[in-house]
């Protein structure tokens, strides 16, 4: 993995093309053993021959790593204006997640300091699989089989009320959540770039701040900030019918 690793590092933008010899030289291996590096990278999808066929670039599934990196630092590079006027509108706090080893991480978070109490979530949190905004990316995520593989892993009338809420979150792009015990309360909303989801964004407060049980102001005030943003992405033709609806 290393080899591999050290491999595609030496790809540059002045390097755009890599042969067998140029690797076994600057990484001090032979050739033989460089080859078989080159040869598996290759069936993983992460090099390709060039067209002429005497050096490798980039194979399909690296670049596609790299569109996807590429899209996931550009929202949080564009979130951040958005989550504090969401805020500050709201008055409660907002929190931008991205899609993580098997969930949703929290990746920035905007407190509204005006409010004597302030219910927030810690950045580098990752959320669980019922919260509103995993409720979103299950609804709209690519790989829909590893979406019904983590519904799947719920147990009873948990995973009833998940599915349930996946489904609500598809049709409408939004999904909330309500934490009993804590009297926490969160909705979650889409956010797309031209390849689909990238994102989500939440609003977090209490039963009192933040009802969950039907839509009020501030659901519409996240679904305005979440398609502005997309829309900063080119991703904006991805939201369902009723969400639109809501702006």
């Amino acid at each position: 993995m290393t080899r591999a690793s050290q491999i595609l590092g030496l790809f540059r933008p002045d390097r755009p093309t890599l042969t067998v010899a140029d690797a076994a030289a600057a990484l001090g291996l032979n050739r033989t053993t460089t080859h078989r590096y080159f040869a598996s990278l290759v069936s993983a999808g992460l090099l390709e021959r060039s067209r002429d066929g005497s050096a490798f670039v980039p194979g399909g599934l690296l670049v596609q790593l790299g569109a996807f990196s590429l899209g996931r630092r550009a929202v949080v590079e564009l979130a951040p204006p958005h989550l504090v006027s969401l805020a500050r509108t709201t008055g409660l706090s907002s929190a931008l997640s991205l899609w993580g080893a098997s969930g949703p991480v929290v990746a920035r978070v905007e407190e509204d300091n005006t409010n004597p109490v302030v219910v927030s979530v810690r950045v580098g949190h990752q959320l669980p699989v019922d919260s509103a905004q995993c409720q979103v990316f299950l609804a709209f995520m690519a790989d829909q089989l590893r979406a019904d593989r983590l519904v799947a892993s719920v147990a009873g009338a948990g995973r009833r009320a998940l599915v349930e809420g996946v489904e609500r979150a598809r049709e409408t792009g939004l999904a909330s959540t309500h934490i009993v015990d804590s009297d926490i309360t969160a909705v979650g909303a889409p956010v797309f770039d031209e390849s689909g989801i990238c994102a989500t964004i939440a609003v977090i407060g209490t039963a009192r701040t933040l009802p969950v049980e039907t839509p009020g102001a501030a659901w519409r005030d996240l679904a305005g900030t979440a398609y502005e943003l997309s829309k900063e992405l080119g991703g904006e033709h991805h939201f369902p019918q009723d969400f639109t609806d809501l702006l």
